[in-house]
């Protein structure tokens, strides 16, 4: 994982570098470059000897569900024909990384075993900024295995208030 890491910064930094005038459109390009490119399938397919980079860069952009204007084309022409298609995710992911860095600002994962509305988000990531003390960029993703509560990730943090976690303390006091 280091190697991948190692192969990806440059990338990153240049992109960040490169758009530091609109960071948010190029983190939401580059984050959907980054979805595309984490199918296995299509890595496969970009690996094969027989296909051409023109070929692979079709088919990522024909994934794509948004336009790519020239700066996104450009840097995924790129990314192919130095067969770093795979990296892509890494790539995104340091990108965001610095891009966090710059505006003081985290990146914070909610599991939830229930969608969470607009209004319940807004007060949670309140409560969390108030706890992380630092503005957070706050998404949410279901595990229904969590039975009830709420799981955040902010970084290498967690904060575990979920069912399930109070059955596994019960279990362990219970055991012990």
């Amino acid at each position: 994982m280091a190697e991948l890491a190692t192969i990806a910064r440059p990338y990153a930094e240049a992109l960040y570098k490169a758009s530091a005038g609109d960071l948010a459109a190029v983190s939401a390009w580059l984050d959907e470059l980054a979805a595309v490119a984490g199918n296995a399938q299509l890595l496969q397919f970009a690996d094969s000897p027989v296909v051409t980079s023109a070929q692979v860069f079709d088919l990522v952009t024909g994934v794509a569900k948004s336009v790519l204007g020239d700066h996104a084309k450009n840097f995924l022409r790129l990314v192919i024909e130095n067969g770093r298609l795979g990296a892509l995710p890494e790539i995104a992911s340091q990108f965001r990384a610095l891009k966090n860095a710059q505006s003081g600002s985290s990146d914070a994962v909610v599991y939830s075993a229930f969608p969470i509305d607009q209004a319940g988000l807004a007060d949670v990531a309140a409560t969390l900024e108030k706890r992380f003390a630092r503005k957070l960029n706050v998404s949410v993703e279901l595990q229904p295995e969590l039975i009830g509560g709420i799981r955040v990730v902010v970084g290498d943090e967690v904060l575990d208030t979920s069912v399930k976690a109070r059955l596994e303390q019960m279990k362990v006091a219970l055991t012990a």
